[in-house]
């Protein structure tokens, strides 16, 4: 039984976990080389990694995307799609992709005169399934060296952890006021009903002895 629990904890936390590495800010300080317009087949299995846009084009299984192509201080390349997220999830709230566009068309350099900029994302890159991140801002820096502290994910991650404890606190407060007594008495009136058929059992075996000694 305790394997099932920590099994079934470990799947839990590690699903919150994988679930808030996506879905949280990340930002790279990159130069942007290029951007341009794809269209783009919708799997069912990776449309989860896509934006759901609000019109007729969610049912579509494939439509025109917008991309980033960019270059980071090591010269390792990275690829970001620029999709709206509406009111959906993750609640990012954008709805300025033409604009985001036009800031990312602006930021192009090349690597004799580069512009370095902090592109915020979600999202993860992977090449085998076609995923993209999502840029949500651009905002120019001075160098590829700058340090960018995640203030949001801090406050963010801070926040939840609290939470977290405040509400194990609570339970395990109800349930050493409420549930253990509760499960101690039944265990109590189990052991009860278990003695009293010894006993009754017990007696039975007197009274049959009684007669064999006749």
């Amino acid at each position: 039984m305790a394997y099932v629990k920590w099994a079934f904890i470990i799947i839990f936390w590690g699903t919150v976990a994988v679930i808030l590495q996506y879905s949280l800010p990340q930002h790279d300080v990159v130069r942007i080389v290029n951007t341009y317009e794809e269209r783009q087949d919708l799997n069912d299995w990776t449309r989860i990694f896509w934006s759901e846009p609000e019109d007729q084009s969610a049912s579509l299984s494939n439509r025109d995307v917008q991309f980033i192509q960019a270059v980071r201080a090591n010269g390792k390349p990275i690829v970001y799609r620029n999709e709206d997220t509406g009111w959906g999830w993750p609640f990012y709230f954008k709805f300025d992709t033409a604009n985001l566009y036009t800031e990312a068309n602006d930021a192009i350099s090349d690597k004799n005169n580069p512009d370095w900029v902090v592109v915020t994302h979600y999202g993860w890159r992977n090449e085998f399934m076609s995923i993209f991140p999502n840029a949500v801002f651009i905002k120019p820096v001075e160098g590829p060296d700058v340090q960018i502290i995640p203030w949001f994910n801090i406050v963010f991650l801070t926040v939840f952890a609290a939470i977290v404890w405040a509400l194990w606190v609570r339970w395990r407060r109800f349930r050493q006021a409420r549930i253990d007594p509760m499960l101690e008495s039944m265990e109590d009136g189990i052991y009860a009903a278990g003695d009293a058929i010894d006993e009754r059992r017990s007696r039975f075996r007197r009274w049959l002895d009684s007669w064999k000694s006749k």
